[in-house]
């Protein structure tokens, strides 16, 4: 049996892989600015993004000659260490890539393959080096250092300009149309429409066009010289029909812009980012093709100098690996996970925040404001006005009545977004630089928001924490890509066959316990706020959100704190750790539950304000709640993480009794609460005191036990904050039923009833 051949299949198996995961990161890249401005719907942005895909599939073959040659010198390679080296980066980027789609983290596709590619290719150079009479100075001799830094460069100096012209764009086109855009748009609308679609034009198909598998020379002879005309031609007809949708049919320009360059963006992405999932794969197949058109070739004595030719690759690749991209994109869930915390970071308004803040946030934002402080102070007064005028987001959102209008940001950013991205992307692209669609888009969209205000005193230091965050992940996949591939490509050469096998088995096995843990994932963030769509709430829709969320609560409430009493009795280690990962879930819940208060009681109707307090304070209680139950857990966590004493057999017998109590006055709780009856809240308050009573009882008995020197320190102080604890639990417990009571009796009179 032929084994290279058996490695050429496993390359294309692990290109579809490949394709799936990477596409799952990367359409973020082109659909972040359609979903964030809610230009269309899900199905539509998805249909548009995946024709482009299609077509841009085949505008990649000039691409190709990057993993063929681009970072190493093919003909200093014998075949036998050619093909280990892109089995080691294909087991790695399907390993990377889909390790970062679970976490959300929107990573870079080329950044990945080419610092997998150089790790790969420097292992086996330096097993070259080794067995031979040179020297590690003479690695230059392998590695095209001089392509791989250029590459490199490319990437980071996209990043700077991607922002710089994000950020300057965007503050020219809002200054002239400002938030309340729909008012110029008769004016201006059709003309920027007509730029940005001719840039997009111009861009895609007169620079792009050159990678094209289905172009000939005369073809692309043609475009190069009458590029001018087809600009001009093209401005002149998009301006005329933009005006002309317009004015007959009052047509929203900037959701056509915004959805053409969606296209674009995603044709721009195939074309650019397709060898990072495919060329790989491809250059595997052509170095096979090469070995096996003569049986004479020895695979440790064939040196693989025919990779630095150039090759046209076959449409019908491009075509199959556009379409599985395209069958991806519209299944794959990991891609919404990426997709959303772009549109976080550079959404318009504050809210919940997925970052916390961080010394280096606070430190930017405090020199940033005095930097505006300063500017503020030097600029004359009539222009600061002006420009505060122009960029009030706020006296523009209370005109807001259209539900739709509640995006993350607007249309006219989108367009900027989508318009300044693509054409980034297609220029490099042009190039033949893999530019990172990933970094483009991703600082585009973090220089518009920027540009915008969207990053205010309220969010600025969590937004700046996200960015760092995502820029720091960069880098670290640019390290551990390159680790990485360092170590497989050692393996594979030392270990052959068997090392081959077992990596793929890892590779399967990380893919399929992430899409595990990526589901349970989904399955906790669907818990999000039901309202958060909703434009105005009634007093019907808040109690049903309130009687949810208390429910949830007491259930959960009730199941942890038992289960949290049997560890600690039982001394279950890891059954504690699961319990503690739980009451962090719980409280996170009740966290983002009051965050999302303010965007709530903005959307309540002015008949049910008077109901308003009590959710408040309902709120206010369901999250001391929580807290009291994650100041219950986690000093009984570390009291059995530390491998403290054992309870004694009397605090075990009391601990019991007091789960058994507090279990049942929960069960009483969720029934009220269920059938919105408090007419036996005198049964509930004696129940109540009748466990307080049995706490005291208890701490009464722990003091003896302390004084016979039955226990512990560290016994003592668990114990006695368990108690502690457990009281406050019941007093905001009750407290949350009182204030669920009066919000029931504030509903019914102002509904009359």
């Amino acid at each position: 049996m032929d084994v290279y051949l058996i490695i050429v299949v496993v390359l294309f198996i692990l290109a579809v892989s490949d394709l799936i995961v990477g596409i799952s990161n990367d359409a973020a890249n082109f659909t972040n600015s359609s979903v964030g401005s809610k230009a269309a719907s899900l199905k539509v942005i998805l249909a548009i993004a995946g024709l482009g895909v299609m077509l841009g599939a085949t505008f990649s073959s000039g691409m190709m000659e990057i993993a063929r040659s681009g970072i190493f010198h093919p003909d200093q390679f014998y075949f036998s260490e050619i093909m280990i080296i892109f089995l080691a980066v294909m087991i790695t980027d399907v390993i990377l890539l889909d390790t970062f789609n679970t976490f959300g983290f929107p990573t870079s596709t080329t950044v990945s393959i080419v610092f997998e590619l150089l790790g790969a290719a420097v292992a086996i150079s330096i097993i070259k080096i080794m067995n031979s009479t040179e020297s590690f100075a003479d690695i230059g001799n392998y590695i095209n250092t001089a392509k791989a830094l250029a590459i490199i460069f490319g990437i980071l100096f996209s990043v700077v300009i991607a922002f710089a012209f994000g950020t300057i764009i965007q503050f020219i086109t809002r200054l002239i149309f400002t938030f309340d855009f729909q008012k110029y748009m008769k004016y201006f609308g059709a003309l920027w429409g007509g730029v940005a679609i001719t840039a997009i034009v111009y861009f895609i198909l007169v620079k792009g066009a050159k990678g094209a598998s289905f172009m000939t020379p005369e073809a692309l002879e043609w475009l190069s010289s009458n590029t001018m005309k087809v600009l001009l031609l093209s401005f002149v007809s998009f301006t005329v029909f933009l005006q002309l949708l317009y004015s007959l049919f009052k047509v929203n320009i900037l959701k056509i812009i915004v959805l053409v360059g969606t296209f674009s963006l995603a044709m721009a992405f195939a074309g650019n980012d397709l060898v990072n999932f495919i060329g790989v794969p491809l250059a595997g197949f052509e170095s096979y093709r090469e070995y096996a058109s003569d049986p004479s070739f020895n695979p440790d004595t064939m040196l693989m100098g025919a990779l630095n030719e150039p090759v046209k690759t076959p449409t019908v690749f491009l075509l199959g690996a556009g379409l599985i991209m395209v069958v991806t994109l519209f299944l794959s869930k990991k891609a919404r996970t990426v997709t959303q915390t772009e549109i976080n970071l550079s959404r318009q308004g504050s809210g919940s925040e997925r970052f916390e803040s961080s010394r280096i946030s606070r430190s930017v934002v405090r020199h940033t404001v005095g930097v505006s402080k300063f500017i503020g102070r030097i600029m004359p007064e009539k222009v600061t006005r002006f420009i505060d005028k122009r960029f009030d987001f706020q006296s523009y959102r209370k005109k807001l009545q259209n539900p739709a209008d509640a995006s993350s940001f607007d249309l006219l950013r989108g367009s900027v977004n989508i318009f300044v991205a693509s054409s980034l992307v297609a220029f490099g692209t042009s190039l033949k630089l893999p530019l990172s669609t990933t970094y483009v888009t991703f600082m585009v969209a973090m220089g518009t928001s920027l540009a915008d205000r969207a990053w205010g005193r309220e969010s600025a230091v969590y937004r700046i924490t996200g960015v760092v965050t995502v820029i720091s992940g960069w880098f670290f996949t640019a390290l551990t890509a390159f680790t990485v591939a360092f170590l497989v490509a050692l393996v594979l050469h030392w270990g052959g066959v068997i090392a081959a096998v077992t990596g793929l088995a890892v590779a399967l096995f990380i893919v399929i316990r992430s899409a595990l843990r990526h589901n349970r994932k989904l399955a906790k963030s669907s818990k999000k706020d039901e309202f958060d769509d909703k434009l105005t709430l009634t007093g019907e829709n808040i109690l049903h959100k309130c009687n949810t969320s208390i429910t949830e609560v007491v259930a959960s409430v009730r199941k942890l704190y038992s289960s949290c009493l049997v560890s600690l009795t039982v001394e279950d280690w890891k059954k504690m750790k699961k319990v503690k990962k739980n009451v962090d879930d719980l409280n996170q819940r009740t966290k983002d539950l009051k965050y999302n208060l303010y965007p709530t009681l903005r959307k309540l109707e002015e008949d049910f304000i008077e109901t308003g307090p009590y959710y408040v304070q309902i709120l206010d209680y369901l999250r001391e709640i929580a807290h009291c139950l994650k100041y219950i857990a986690d000093p009984v966590y570390e009291h059995l993480d530390n491998n403290h004493p054992s309870l004694i057999p009397e605090q075990i017998k009391d601990l019991n009794m007091l789960s058994a109590a507090i279990t049942r006055f929960y069960d009483r709780i969720e029934i009220i609460i269920r059938d919105q009856d408090h007419s036996n809240m005198n049964i509930l308050l004696a129940e109540q005191q009748t466990i307080l009573d049995l706490i005291a009882k208890i701490k009464k008995k722990q003091i003896k036990y302390i004084k016979s020197e039955s226990i512990g320190t560290r016994n003592t102080l668990m114990f006695l904050n368990l108690l502690t604890e457990s009281k406050n639990l019941l007093l905001y417990t009750v407290n949350m039923v009182k204030s669920h009571r009066d919000f029931l009796m504030s509903d019914a009179l102002n509904n009359g009833s």
